[in-house]
């Protein structure tokens, strides 16, 4: 893994009502990153995918950090076993401090809150403010239709090739670490700001 990736910064979904491979994708995506070395820092979560993550890092011996909002840290939602919980304030709070601890970020399958988050640290990239290898973990296809989205995106004028080489989207935890690792921050991404061809 790459000397200057130490945290990995996750977003995922916090529901239990779902397929049982999103968990166990979760799980060994905590696993995985926690055999590189690599520290996790998530959203807290003790349910669903996120309780799954933290489980599978912290079993594989790694190191996960929570961030939550003091409004969701109740005995149902936070995890109690991590090794460091920071409680904040406000939702806004939560995610600046998971993108300022990150250093790669990924996510897996969630809801309206997980592809906000994905969003809007793609959005930071490709606005320059951060140069941060970002992931999809498209597990059983889940983010097929969002990556088809983009593409139109693409085609359609509204996204340029290079933005589209901001992130990478694979169906396998190892195989998506790897490709964080290898990460080459596209260049050029100035040109929708000069409107040059």
């Amino acid at each position: 893994m790459n000397q200057a990736l130490r945290t990995l910064c996750v977003y995922c979904g916090s529901s239990d009502r779902v397929h049982p491979d999103y968990l166990q994708a979760a799980r060994e995506m905590g696993a995985a990153a926690a055999r590189r070395g690599l520290e996790i820092v998530y959203g807290a979560g003790s349910t669903g995918l996120m309780g799954a993550l933290a489980n599978g890092a912290i079993e594989a011996g790694g190191r996960v950090i929570g961030v939550i909002p003091g409004y969701f840290n109740t005995p149902q939602l936070a995890h109690n076993g991590l090794a460091r919980l920071e409680v904040v304030d406000t939702i806004h709070t939560r995610k600046a401090r998971l993108v300022e601890l990150g250093d790669a970020f990924i996510a897996l399958p969630g809801g309206y809150g997980t592809f906000e988050e994905f969003f809007e640290v793609l959005t930071w990239s490709q606005i320059g403010l951060h140069a941060k290898p970002i992931g999809l973990l498209n597990v059983r296809g889940y983010f097929t239709p969002l990556l088809e989205m983009v593409e139109h995106a693409r085609r359609e004028g509204f996204i340029y090739d290079e933005h589209r080489a901001l992130f990478s989207a694979c169906d396998d935890p190892e195989t998506l670490l790897d490709a964080l690792s290898n990460h080459q921050h596209p260049h050029g991404l100035e040109r929708w700001l000069s409107r040059e061809d």
